[in-house]
């Protein structure tokens, strides 16, 4: 089974397109075309589920039209209209470039202070607005909100899935 934390976000399936099985893509990463990794993982009620690439095409710098192995009509390709898609993690360190892919990325990151303690998990991104935050999971239940900032991140351990930030005083209370 396919653990959320081993997979992040790179877009959604949006309707059919012709009569194929063609599924048109809005992705927020393009990961899927520099990595060598042959499949997808879609959330279908609530579980995440691979599926192997038959072909795609580019639309624009953010679109997709994407085949899918053994979805071969517009009515199986309409199952996958807004489903939200996923890459797994485990195909990153083929990407050499330093680049983090997106926001995304980070979901599943345990993020520790400076100081070496442990403030949670990363459970979500929500960058609807100019400014990015990460939810963050605490070990108590309780849920933060911190700024994905730049300026506050003070190293990435890709490896070992780990954020280390600087946190501001006063900022979390």
């Amino acid at each position: 089974m396919i653990k959320k934390e081993e997979v992040f976000k790179i877009g959604v399936f949006n309707k059919p397109h012709g009569v194929k099985g063609e599924l048109s893509f809005t992705f927020i990463d393009d990961i899927f075309d520099r990595v060598d990794c042959d499949y997808l993982i879609c959330l279908l009620d609530g579980i995440l589920v691979p599926f192997f690439i038959e072909e795609y095409r580019f639309r624009s710098d953010t679109t997709a039209l994407m085949k899918l192995e053994r979805v071969d009509t517009s009515e199986q390709a309409r199952k996958f209209t807004n489903v939200e898609v996923y890459f797994p993690t485990k195909y990153l360190e083929e990407d050499e470039s330093e680049d983090i892919p997106t926001w995304n990325y980070f979901v599943g990151f345990k993020v520790k202070d400076v100081t070496n303690s442990e403030l949670g998990r990363i459970v979500a991104v929500d960058d609807s607005t100019m400014n990015v935050l990460f939810a963050i999971e605490r070990m108590d239940g309780e849920e933060i909100l911190l700024p994905a900032h730049e300026e506050f991140i003070v190293s990435i351990k890709k490896k070992k899935r780990e954020v280390v930030v600087a946190i501001p005083e006063g900022l979390l209370e």
